[in-house]
């Protein structure tokens, strides 16, 4: 069964969490500060956890930064904070995903789903092939190729930022952490690269590049690679 720790200093949203995940079958821990949330992941092992930025004492960016230094369990971060900033830096920290307050239970139960499928793929270097209706991205091979068995021709630069993204699909990858993947580190706030680059792969990728399906922009914080549109 599936464990999943919440952390949020917020009463009401630990017994709603609570009280939807234990229907559908989840494990659940709750902590109220980021102390407790890190004694309880190192004693119970979650597999995904829920953490809100805004905690009493060591607060959620910290708590990441501490799960971080000995395991990789998804962290999909909840947090009424709104600012770029703090987003981008809960994702460089190494959160997974981001929900804003307020959400909808059914979004937030789709986004520990979606953890949980990512935890359970196998690892990149057995699926060096990842498929989408639209197109197959060959890893091991460094190409992409269209129904047709066509290849698509992608500048270095292109085949990079397909690369990082395929290589976590579902997840959302920070502007800063493709920009310093790609350009190096003196690039971290160039982000009108990432938009000219983004548009022109969606134009060699999507069906429709006014409405992408594969290659989503998550406005302020980064991209997301759907291999189901």
């Amino acid at each position: 069964m599936t464990r999943v720790l919440v952390v949020d200093d917020e009463p009401q949203i630990l017994r709603g969490l609570r009280t939807n995940l234990v229907a559908r079958g989840y494990d659940v821990d709750t902590a109220v500060d980021g102390e407790t949330a890190l004694d309880l992941a190192a004693r119970d092992r979650p597999d995904v956890v829920i953490v809100d930025l805004g905690l009493p004492g060591i607060d959620g960016i910290e708590v990441i930064r501490g799960l971080r230094t000995w395991t990789a369990v998804p962290i999909i971060v909840l947090s009424a904070r709104e600012q770029e900033s703090e987003k981008v830096a809960a994702l460089d920290a190494g959160a997974d995903d981001y929900v804003t307050k307020p959400f909808g239970m059914g979004e937030l139960l789709a986004r520990v789903r979606a953890s949980e499928r990512r935890q359970a793929a196998p690892p990149e270097e057995e699926r060096a092939i990842v498929e989408t209706d639209d197109f197959s991205v060959d890893l091991a091979a460094k190409k992409v190729v269209a129904p047709d068995g066509s290849a698509v021709r992608l500048t270095p630069t292109e085949w990079h930022l397909v690369e990082i993204l395929v290589r976590n699909p579902g997840k959302l990858v920070s502007q800063r952490q493709l920009l310093h993947e790609v350009w190096g580190p003196r690039y971290e706030e160039e982000t009108n690269y990432l938009r000219v680059y983004m548009a022109q792969i969606r134009r060699k990728l999507e069906p429709d590049p006014a409405a992408p399906k594969h290659f989503i922009t998550e406005p302020g914080m980064g991209y997301r690679f759907e291999p189901g549109g």
